[in-house]
Parts: structure tokens; C-alpha cells; sequence
């Protein structure tokens, strides 16, 4: 017992920097001047190689699982991209973190882990926290972008349930492919063009090695000891963290609906990692 609940708080910190590091996306992408696509194909060629010479033998089981994973991750990272290039990025981040509902109509099912009246209760409280958290950002305009984000937040629910499903193995190597494989797509979108000014490169590095490639091989540690549905929702602190440092880096300071918006979902989050860390 005492080890089960140990890996469950270790789990519980992972994911915190785990979103902490997922949050930094943002501000970076929008300080290099190049073409969305090709930064999102090389800041995941960065990952790759990171997270290569971290496992330095991969484990490739070629398993439907590693491979359907592989494909969700691809999807969930290009589709992001994708939508904060047509829509808000306030729409994008919202409709991307409905990825809670879809665990919690698919995770008994494909994982096992019933969902009771209590987890839909902590997903309403952040989905309402998040619309008054971008309440004044939203956006009716950029319809495909807002399709593109909602296809996003089910690839990105589904690639959750995927690594958690390879809990008793190695869930990096379905991010390492994952990768591989977005790097191949935006290859395209790379040759285009002049490439980004030397100073950019630093972001890009950051990127590739912190942003990505380090958040999910935390994530994907963490996985292995909190339910699909717990990730998600503890990771959903990384929206309140993006105002946060474009108020600390930009100095815009964010409205009182924003505000409120990030108590809900910050009391919430905390709630329920404190229930999860409880268990045993």
C-alpha cells in the first residue's frame, strides 16, 4: 500500500512538471518567425533525437497500441498547430482540453476505469473554469480551426488511453514514434522558404527538448501510476500557466473573468489530485 500510494504522489508531481513544461509552448512558438507547420516538424525532430538517446535501446513491440499511440500523437500535436494557425488560440486550448469527456465515455471500455458521478462533476467545474479563463479570447470565426482543435482534443484523449494501456511496458517509445512520424509529415513544409533567423534555433531547442520531448517522457512515467482521466485533469493547470507567463514576459494582465476562471480550475485540479493521492 504504502508503495502504491508513493507512486501515485510521484506520479502526481510528474504531471505537474509535466504541464508546467507543456505551458511554455506558447510564448516559444510565437517568438520564431517560421511557417507553424515546419516549427511543429522540427521541434519534434529535436524530441525524437532527445528522447532517443534517453532510452538509448527502444523497445519497439509494434504493438497496435504503440503504433495507434504513435498516430494520436502525431494528429494531437499537428492538429494543435493547425488550429492556433485558423482559429484563437483561446479556442484552440479550450477545445483541445475537452479531451476529459472523451476518457470518460471511452476509458471504462478500452481501459477499465469506471467513471463515476464524481469525475463528471471535476470535468464540468474545469470546462466551466476554462470558458471563463478565455472568456473575453473566444472566438464564433475560424471554423475549421475550431475543427481542427476539437479533432485534437479526441486524438489527444485517445493517445492518453493508449499510453496508459502500455502501462506495464514503455509508453516513450509510442511518443518517440510519434514523433518520428510528425517530423516525416511537416518535411514538406520545412524545404519552404528561407529557414528562421540563428537566434530562433535557441526557441526551437527549447522546444524540442523541454517543451516536448521531457514533458512526455514525465507524462508517459506518469501514466503508468495515475488513471487516464486524473492525467488529463491534473495537466489541465498548464492553461492557467500561459497567461501567467505572457503576463510575466508580455505584461498583459489577464481580465477578473480569467481570473475566476483559474481559481475554478486550480481548486479543482487540486482536489482531485489530492483524492488521487489519497488512494490506495
Amino acid at each position: 500500500m504504502i508503495a502504491t500510494q508513493d507512486h501515485r504522489l510521484r506520479g502526481i508531481i510528474l504531471l505537474i512538471i509535466t504541464a508546467l513544461l507543456w505551458s511554455l509552448g506558447g510564448l516559444l512558438i510565437k517568438l520564431i518567425n517560421w511557417n507553424p507547420m515546419a516549427i511543429a516538424g522540427t521541434r519534434s525532430g529535436i524530441a525524437a533525437l532527445m528522447i532517443f538517446l534517453y532510452l538509448r535501446r527502444p523497445k519497439f513491440t509494434w504493438s497496435k497500441y504503440q503504433l495507434w499511440g504513435a498516430v494520436a500523437y502525431s494528429a494531437t500535436v499537428l492538429l494543435f498547430v493547425l488550429g492556433n494557425k485558423m482559429t484563437t488560440a483561446a479556442n484552440t486550448i479550450l477545445l483541445q482540453y475537452t479531451s476529459p469527456i472523451w476518457i470518460a465515455l471511452f476509458g471504462g471500455w478500452f481501459l477499465g476505469e469506471r467513471v463515476k458521478w464524481r469525475d463528471w462533476l471535476f470535468i464540468t467545474f474545469v470546462l466551466c473554469g476554462m470558458v471563463l479563463l478565455f472568456m473575453d479570447k473566444l472566438s464564433v470565426t475560424g471554423f475549421w480551426g475550431n475543427i481542427a482543435a476539437v479533432v485534437s482534443g479526441i486524438s489527444f484523449g485517445w493517445l492518453t488511453m493508449l499510453m496508459r494501456r502500455q502501462k506495464a511496458g514503455s509508453p516513450v517509445e509510442t511518443v518517440l514514434l510519434g514523433n518520428i512520424l510528425t517530423f516525416i509529415i511537416a518535411l514538406p513544409f520545412m524545404a519552404q522558404g528561407p529557414l528562421p533567423p540563428a537566434g530562433d534555433w535557441v526557441y526551437l531547442l527549447l522546444l524540442g527538448i523541454f517543451q516536448l520531448g521531457l514533458s512526455y517522457i514525465l507524462y508517459a512515467e506518469a501514466i503508468k501510476h495515475i488513471t487516464a482521466l486524473s492525467s488529463i485533469i491534473i495537466a489541465m493547470i498548464e492553461p492557467i500557466l500561459n497567461p501567467l507567463w505572457v503576463l510575466l514576459i508580455i505584461g498583459e494582465v489577464p481580465g477578473s473573468w480569467a481570473v475566476v476562471g483559474g481559481v475554478i480550475i486550480l481548486g479543482t485540479v487540486t482536489l482531485r489530485a489530492v483524492r488521487e493521492a489519497g488512494r490506495a
